[in-house]
């Protein structure tokens, strides 16, 4: 922040008044969509459907005061809502009430982490969560929604609680009571939201599923049918103010706050960084942390839930053409109005068809394909250097699936994370050594299990190490350099540094004792085109002097070593 305050509203500097009929249009846009999903994902959450609608107005308005992206909209989000309903369970004594105070205070954690992170330019934390990690994450997070989604969409009771294969099982076991009303109702309703996406993409296939369903319902007494319905939503205007929580409450919610800010932002950040490359314009991490932190705190302050930025509902604001986050400020008094006087109708509407709302929006989520893009990339040379680890992104995608499908959404989370770095700390501890040769013609040096027309260089051995030197990889440089000093009749090693980005003072004292022990076998031990830190440690942690005379080509690197200068 360098400072000073943030400015305001960044996303309406240069707005034209001729771009207002487009946020507009795209506004009301946004609330056709935002409005069934908000209540779907508020059961996601475990809380009353109007929950979702309470964290909306508030959120949009904030986030566009603060926030830098002009298309992204923030509201109830289905990762982020599951997430909210593991911290919240963990911490909840059973009471309806509480856990939605609990759920409010939780979006109240949320955006004030959001916002000490923002001021404090830690937006980089978003990067600890690779795009494998949160692709699986995401798969593994839908396929669970789904599986307590299903119960509804059934009839039956099914499993409230427990892992994405608990879920499956009670569900099977309650198969026998389906009620096949309910399956009609929310069979039907999926199917059409589900086509209306594939032949109508601008109609909210959401909205018109629920108004059907509160028509049919009204007209055929559902009800009074067996299919269960939402039942009594509070009409008005929620209270504000701070959740009725004990600050051991906030305390038992602070530790799952930094696993749902994560998710949060990384989702968010992810859609602001989209359209912000088609829009022609930057968003800046640290300012996006600040918007989701306001947003948050918006939200929890309305008796609302967890808000992040959704890819849906930014691409249907882009769609519909809106120009910046005045459309988010349309939709906001949009939001209020139902809340004010369309609440009652929502009433009759049946759970099948929010369950239907609900699979519609995260099956699309459920994206294998891209898992299966992941494993394919490898090649055999990966498999010989790196063994298991030859697909870091495919294992850390599985890894943070898994673990979310069957140890529950936050520990999947840091599981996919934890098997990413890993994964890092595994590779860059095995770094590829490859020989070296000089090709015929031009005489650069190139891999020879790349280049089969290089020869070696008589006596002389040249290796590039293809990646740092530090503490976890010395050991295994020194064993492959000792290995190629080896051979017989070779009078010198040269390494090729051009690709080693840094080393550390660990691998300057193994060159310095590999040096040595080298030159009492009578080899010596040469450094050519090091890059400007590896030059710059070597110099200040007292490297011998044979490796601090640095050669600028390994060809001259090779004449020295042969010649003996």
């Amino acid at each position: 922040m360098r400072g000073r305050m943030p400015r305001l509203c960044p996303s309406l500097r240069g707005y034209r008044w001729r771009w207002l009929g487009r946020d507009a249009l795209a506004g009301a846009t946004v609330w056709a969509v935002l409005v069934p999903e908000a209540l779907a994902y508020a059961t996601i959450a475990g809380v009353s459907p109007v929950v979702g609608l309470y964290a909306a107005p508030a959120a949009l308005i904030l986030y566009a005061v603060f926030g830098t992206s002009r298309h992204l909209v923030v509201g109830p989000m289905a990762a982020t809502a599951a997430l909210s309903a593991a911290v919240v369970g963990d911490a909840a004594g059973g009471s309806a009430a509480h856990f939605a105070a609990l759920t409010a205070a939780l979006a109240v954690t949320v955006g004030i982490a959001a916002l000490l992170a923002g001021l404090l330019r830690l937006g980089f934390l978003a990067n600890f969560i690779s795009e494998p990690v949160l692709k699986g994450f995401i798969v593994g997070l839908a396929l669970t929604i789904i599986a307590g989604q299903l119960p509804k969409l059934f009839g039956v009771e099914g499993g409230g609680s427990g892992d994405f294969f608990e879920k499956i099982r009670a569900l099977i076991g309650d198969l026998g009571a389906t009620s096949g009303l309910t399956v009609l109702v929310g069979a039907g309703s999926l199917l059409l939201i589900l086509a209306l996406k594939r032949i109508a993409p601008v109609v909210p296939g959401s909205l018109v599923a629920v108004a059907l369903g509160i028509a049919v319902a009204a007209t055929f007494d559902l009800e009074n049918h067996g299919v269960d319905v939402v039942g009594d939503i509070r009409t008005g205007l929620p209270s504000f103010g701070f959740p009725d929580v004990s600050l051991a409450d906030l305390g038992g919610l602070a530790a799952g706050s930094v696993g749902v800010l994560l998710v949060a932002f990384a989702e968010g950040l992810g859609a602001a960084k989209n359209y912000a490359v088609r829009g022609r314009y930057e968003v800046d991490a640290n300012r996006e942390l600040i918007g989701l932190g306001a947003a948050g705190l918006g939200a929890g302050l309305s008796s609302g839930m967890v808000v992040n930025g959704s890819l849906s509902k930014t691409a249907v604001n882009w769609s519909a053409g809106a120009r910046s986050q005045l459309s988010g400020v349309f939709v906001a008094p949009l939001v209020v109005i139902t809340l004010l006087f369309l609440t009652s109708l929502f009433e009759k509407l049946p759970e099948a068809v929010l369950a239907g709302v609900v699979i519609a929006a995260v099956v699309e989520l459920v994206d294998l394909a891209s898992l299966a893009a992941l494993h394919r990339v490898f090649t055999r040379r990966l498999g010989q250097d790196y063994g298991v680890a030859a697909r870091p992104d495919f294992l850390a995608a599985v890894a943070a699936m898994l673990g979310v499908l069957v140890f529950d959404t936050l520990p999947g989370l840091f599981l996919g994370i934890g098997a990413s770095l890993l994964l890092l700390l595994y590779r860059s501890s095995r770094p590829v050594v490859s020989e070296l040769g000089q090709l015929p013609g031009d005489g650069h040096f190139a891999a020879l299990d790349r280049h089969r027309d290089g020869h070696r260089i008589p006596g002389v051995v040249v290796l590039r190490v293809e990646g740092g030197m530090y503490f976890a990889n010395a050991e295994r440089i020194r064993a492959t350099v000792r290995q190629a000093a080896g051979r017989e009749g070779t009078t010198a090693v040269v390494i090729d540094a051009e690709t080693v980005p840094f080393i550390d003072v660990s691998a300057v004292r193994m060159l310095d004792q590999l040096a040595g022990e080298l030159e009492d076998r009578g080899v010596r031990l040469l450094l050519a085109r090091d890059v400007g830190q590896v030059r710059e440690v070597l110099r200040t942690a007292d490297a011998g002097a044979e490796l601090r005379h640095i050669h600028p080509t390994v060809r001259e690197a090779v004449e020295a070593a042969r010649t003996g200068t």
